[in-house]
């Protein structure tokens, strides 16, 4: 049996790294999810940008890299900005990035991109591993309407408020979650989103990867997402079409027609309704008493 060959076979060169802000993905659990460019980024950056610095030093020592350093969370985003877009007027190389994943996504380094837009400054993406996009491939869910709601709000009553105004929508939705919340959540999202296939990932990429699946009231009762530990994303199915009522036709038509001819009333209330126009254009008929 032949050895392995070296990896990686091929290697692209690096390239030079121009000036500007480079919002560089880390490894959510695994380190060797860490891309080329971004370690080339991280190599030539003037300043590092870090959420926690901490775990950012961490990182960059794995791989032999050092760098100046920047906390940039909550309550240094500001200051990091401001620091960000001197360097930047100055001609340095600026990486932004957060403990894990994607930059951007929930973290608080959008203060420092929007600020680098602002001024005109050039901003880069340098894409890797994220969380989101992890636990939708392996979902077994519809990936191609997608909306990520972030976290829920922490109480019950503001989360089923928040789930109510997502329960119309026809696509998948992602949610993150903390441990301790997780049953809370499943139960309220149970309760309004009604019985939807879903799948709670956990611990990504990482020696205790976990998708559990099932609707969410099978997943309410699941003892595995009882309190877990580590990082959860949630991703629940999209909800079944309701069908309007006539009387759901018939108040959408009597509003419509107070703005517009018949045809082009019965013509609104079929596209936001899903109905078909032609039984609707008789019915406006029928309401004007024609």
């Amino acid at each position: 049996m032949s050895e392995p060959a070296a990896f990686p076979p091929t290697q692209p060169p690096p390239r030079p790294v121009e000036p500007g802000l480079y919002l560089v993905a880390t490894p959510i659990g695994n380190l060797r999810d860490m891309t080329l460019r971004a370690l080339d980024v991280l190599a030539a950056a003037d300043l590092v940008l870090a959420e926690d610095t901490r775990v950012t030093a961490k990182l960059l020592a794995a791989y032999g890299l050092k760098a100046k350093l920047e906390r940039c969370d909550d309550h240094a985003s500001a200051r990091a900005a401001e620091l960000a877009v001197e360097r930047l007027k100055d001609g340095a190389v600026v990486a932004l990035v957060s403990d894990a994943g994607t930059p951007m996504v929930s973290d608080p380094g959008f203060v420092v991109a929007r600020a680098a837009i602002a001024e005109g400054l050039p901003v880069h993406p340098v894409p890797g591993a994220s969380s989101l996009l992890a636990a939708l491939c392996i979902a077994g869910l519809p990936a191609d309407r997608v909306l990520f709601a972030g976290f829920l709000p922490p109480k019950s009553g503001a989360r089923r408020t928040a789930l109510e105004e997502l329960r119309p929508g026809r696509q998948t939705l992602v949610f993150f979650e903390s441990g301790p919340r997780l049953a809370d959540s499943l139960a309220d999202m149970a309760a309004v989103l009604g019985p939807r296939p879903a799948a709670v990932a956990r611990e990504l990429t990482k020696l205790y990867e976990e998708c559990v699946r099932g609707t969410l009231p099978e997943l309410v009762t699941d003892p595995r997402c009882q309190s877990p530990k580590g990082e959860i994303v949630v991703v629940v199915g999209p909800g079944e079409a309701e069908v309007a009522s006539e009387a759901d036709a018939d108040a959408a038509l009597s509003e419509a027609l107070t703005r517009l001819p018949p045809g082009e009333a019965a013509a609104e209330v079929s596209k936001a309704l899903n109905l078909p126009r032609k039984p609707l254009y008789r019915r406006a008929l029928e309401l004007q008493g024609r």
